[in-house]
């Protein structure tokens, strides 16, 4: 659709429609009827304008790095939210280097986001690629990029790059055959019975389908629902922007139950940084206590680990700290999971580069991290 068109490789269909009209060559499309389609969806994007991507202008070098379109869009957001939103031509010339490294695969939706994770985490972390390929150095690849290795996407056409995929699997076997030909067959009631423990709720068949498919993703969208409410029957601006006050919608919670929500006024930010909110629900004044996310409070410093200290651990990249494998005072083994780091849609398991006992944990899960800070300290 045009309103979708024109920024990386997507061409401009009611352009091409024209372009070829009485030629041997014409569509026979009706510019009428693409012209209403395109209407259509560029009154749907402009609710989503806040997350349009900076681009103003076509971007040809697609065909250098050949990125797919929605790939583009993704890495540059996610070269944003790490910081690297002003190294973006150094990371679009890394990924074609990955893709070369990888052995030029197909880039579909998993496989280019496992080039575009080995980009970001090689230029975050000042990686070159002579690093990635040395086997006597010690990498911590994304999730994504094991995965892939691993033969979870399946076998590329070409086979695997033997030495890279011996380092990045770090002892593990490599899937033979059709990545589905290993799986089990799916319990579906057992499964039915761990998503709704989830849920806290009976589920549906299609949210069973999406806890198959995606459990982490489920559990997290469900945990956030249990938070906030069934947040999907709000109009789409009010649930990207809020209501401003003396405005008023109605929300179907159900058939023939029907809210009306009239925001009055919105108080001043206090000491913790929320908000009290002062509302009419169906005609009667209710307030609410909400954070203002607009408010950035000062972020707490973190040491950062000592580069010629073999005791250190740090950060490749920054991010979250998702989830920590070991405990102080546990020995680990040269190769063990030590914790994740999640950023952005990519995440990424530290390994220990010796073995030894952990003297203390400097940055436990849920705290914000930025490249090269302090994670865990040997003994």
């Amino acid at each position: 659709m045009d309103s979708f068109s024109g920024l990386t490789s997507q061409p401009n269909l009611g352009s091409i429609v024209e372009a070829l009209r009485h030629t041997e060559r014409d569509t026979g499309l009706d510019a009428f009827t693409i012209r209403s389609f395109s209407d259509h969806w560029e009154r749907v994007r402009d609710q989503y304008a806040a997350f349009e991507p900076d681009m103003r202008a076509g971007a040809s070098e697609v065909y250098l790095h050949e990125m797919p379109g929605g790939q583009f869009t993704n890495l540059k957001e996610q070269a944003r939210s790490m910081g690297l939103a002003d190294k973006w031509h150094q990371i679009a010339r890394t990924y074609a280097e990955v893709n070369e490294m990888f052995g030029d695969i197909i880039k579909v939706t998993p496989s280019s986001k496992t080039v575009g994770d080995m980009a970001l985490t090689m230029v975050a972390g000042g990686l070159t690629r002579g690093d990635v390929e040395d086997p006597n150095k010690e990498i911590a690849f994304p999730e994504s990029v094991v995965s892939f290795f691993r033969g979870d996407l399946g076998q590329p056409p070409n086979g695997f790059p033997k030495t890279l995929q011996k380092k990045v699997l770090k002892g593990d076997k490599p899937l033979k055959g059709r990545a589905g030909e290993n799986l089990a067959p799916a319990k579906f009631n057992a499964l039915r019975r761990d998503a709704e423990e989830a849920a806290g709720r009976e589920i549906t068949d299609e949210e069973l389908q999406s806890y198959i498919m995606y459990p982490k993703v489920f559990q997290d969208y469900m945990a956030r629902r249990q938070d906030f409410g069934p947040v999907a029957v709000l109009p789409t601006q009010v649930y990207f922007y809020g209501m401003e006050p003396g405005t008023e919608i109605g929300v179907d919670l159900e058939p023939g139950k029907r809210l009306h929500i009239r925001c009055q006024t919105i108080g001043e930010i206090d000491d913790e940084g929320n908000r009290r909110v002062f509302f009419e629900l169906n005609g009667q004044p209710r307030t609410v206590r909400v954070p203002d996310r607009s408010v950035t409070s000062e972020l707490a410093r973190h040491p950062k680990a000592d580069p010629d200290n073999d005791r250190h651990v740090a950060a490749p990249m920054p991010g979250l700290v998702s989830s920590i494998a070991v405990k102080t005072g546990q020995y680990v083994n040269d190769g063990d999971v030590l914790l994740t780091i999640e950023a952005m849609k990519m995440e990424t398991s530290i390994h220990g580069e010796r073995a030894g006992t952990i003297k203390a944990i400097v940055a436990p899960v849920g705290t914000q991290i930025d490249a090269k800070d302090l994670l865990l300290e040997f003994e």
